[in-house]
């Protein structure tokens, strides 16, 4: 079925292609520039660090859902081995077999296309089975620092998460940056909480991803339009799922990375931090979510880190 004309109209609005030249990979990524990062680090005051990765396991958010998309594997390929010979100091190693978006991660810019595009206007088919992605690989985001912004959709809200068919609008992130006392300017990595991760949290794995509440195909153009260089959240597909316009899956997926170029991020745990925001009566911080340097990977595990 044709991406709706709707579709099309808001892609137009959003689309970042050229904006940074001919040659960009790294898309909104471009706006964290030195000085965001130094106003970033003057958001540090208790020095208060709030992990927000899911643990690495084999009992991890996938289901079978997504073909090919594991959870990790994990294996010691040597015990206590003695590689000098007997007496000499032992040593254990592991190895780990797992899709890139298993767990906490970051979606990079190839890791969806439409139209036969991906960003900044590169064919869908430069992405190969040795080759990987010859643009915009995960590896071309070589530092995400940023100021971090929670807003909190589900506080806002006054509820302990958002209903699994809540699309979250603009009018719902602007209620959340009421409740923080700020407005998210550029350069800033948002973070969105549904409250959804709990679900998973409780042991129901397939009530985590379906249905699911998530971020509304109207939330592109809130984004763009305050030039924010990525957004991450606390569910398994981003968006709303079972998608809110019918037959039009992953819509924000394609606005976000293809049009806009913006990385995305999904099944951020966002829960201690929403307390510890709470707490301390602020919801901005120094935010390291680093990917790993994958190269030409569609998407990377990341361990993000809240500095309050």
């Amino acid at each position: 079925m044709p991406l709706p004309a709707e579709f099309h109209e808001i892609a137009k609005r959003v689309n970042n292609w050229g904006r940074w030249g001919a040659d960009d990979e790294i898309g909104t990524l471009n706006l964290i520039t030195d000085e965001v990062v130094r106003a970033a680090a003057r958001t540090v005051r208790s020095g208060r660090r709030v992990p927000l990765a899911l643990p690495l396991q084999q009992d991890g958010v996938q289901t079978g859902m997504i073909p090919g998309r594991v959870n990790p594997l994990h294996s010691m390929v040597q015990i206590n081995q003695e590689l000098f010979g007997p007496g000499t100091v032992a040593t254990s190693d592991d190895a780990v077999t797992m899709g890139l978006q298993a767990g906490t991660h970051w979606d990079a810019l190839t890791h969806v296309s439409h139209s036969g595009r991906l960003y900044n206007g590169r064919p869908a088919d430069s992405i190969t089975p040795h080759g990987r992605s010859a643009f915009s690989g995960i590896d071309k985001a070589r530092h995400v620092v940023s100021r971090g912004v929670l807003l909190d959709v589900a506080r806002a809200r006054e509820v302990e998460r958002l209903e699994g068919g809540h699309a979250v609008t603009p009018e719902d992130l602007e209620a959340a940056e009421e409740l923080a006392g700020l407005k998210v300017r550029a350069g800033d990595v948002v973070l969105v909480r549904t409250g959804q991760l709990q679900v998973y949290l409780s042991g129901d794995k397939h009530g985590y991803g379906y249905p699911s509440p998530g971020l509304s195909v109207r939330t592109p153009e809130w984004f763009h339009a305050r030039d924010v260089a990525a957004v991450a959240n606390d569910t398994l597909t981003f968006e709303i799922f079972p998608p809110e316009i019918e037959d039009l899956w992953l819509p924000v997926h394609a606005l976000d990375l293809v049009e806009m170029g913006m990385l995305q991020g999904q099944n951020w745990n966002l829960e201690e931090l929403s307390a510890a925001c709470a707490e301390e009566g602020r919801w901005a911080f120094l935010l390291s979510a680093m990917p790993e340097p994958f190269v030409g990977g569609t998407g990377t595990p990341v361990a993000p880190v809240a500095i309050l």
